[in-house]
């Protein structure tokens, strides 16, 4: 019988009369003893998912400790003076309209006008530009654009 034809596997179970019995060997000893004797050797590390009861690695445990250094990081609001700002020029002659008309201008529910003027909503870029396009202001600090352009730039259409 050639060397080919004979495998020792370690771990497996197999039932059979004939056939040579795979062992599971425990501990590095064993293991030592197994490589030793020539035999073909395969180990294998296995993993227990989904069982609550079982130890967990020592990986697992790195990954916690990598999730509990992370620092919470608080999530950004609009600033308060924008909020002034939409106030302010929802009320100026030429743009009055309520927060119910703005909303729907922009196609959103009136709550977040609401939230957005009173500086509590969390920041929405989207938001901000398209209530920025509807009462000409600046998105980012919420002073009204010119309404004529400058003198070096030319709209052409």
């Amino acid at each position: 019988m050639d060397d080919w034809d004979t495998v020792t596997k370690i771990g497996s179970k197999v039932t059979g009369g004939a056939s040579q019995r795979e062992t599971v060997v425990r501990g590095k000893a064993a293991l030592n003893a197994a490589q030793r004797s020539g035999n073909i050797v395969g180990t294998e590390k296995k993993f227990t998912a989904g069982n609550p009861s079982s130890k967990s690695g020592v990986e697992g445990q790195r990954l916690t400790k990598v999730d509990r250094s992370d620092d919470i990081v608080p999530v950004q609001k609009v600033s308060a003076d924008i909020g002034a700002a939409i106030r302010n020029r929802r009320a100026e002659e030429g743009y009055k309209m309520t927060q119910a008309d703005l909303a729907k201008k922009v196609n959103v529910p009136a709550n977040d006008i609401k939230t957005l003027e009173s500086g509590q909503a969390i920041k929405n870029q989207q938001l901000l530009n398209k209530v920025a396009r509807v009462l000409k202001i600046s998105p980012k600090t919420g002073k009204p654009l010119d309404e004529e352009p400058a003198k070096g730039s030319s709209s052409k259409k």
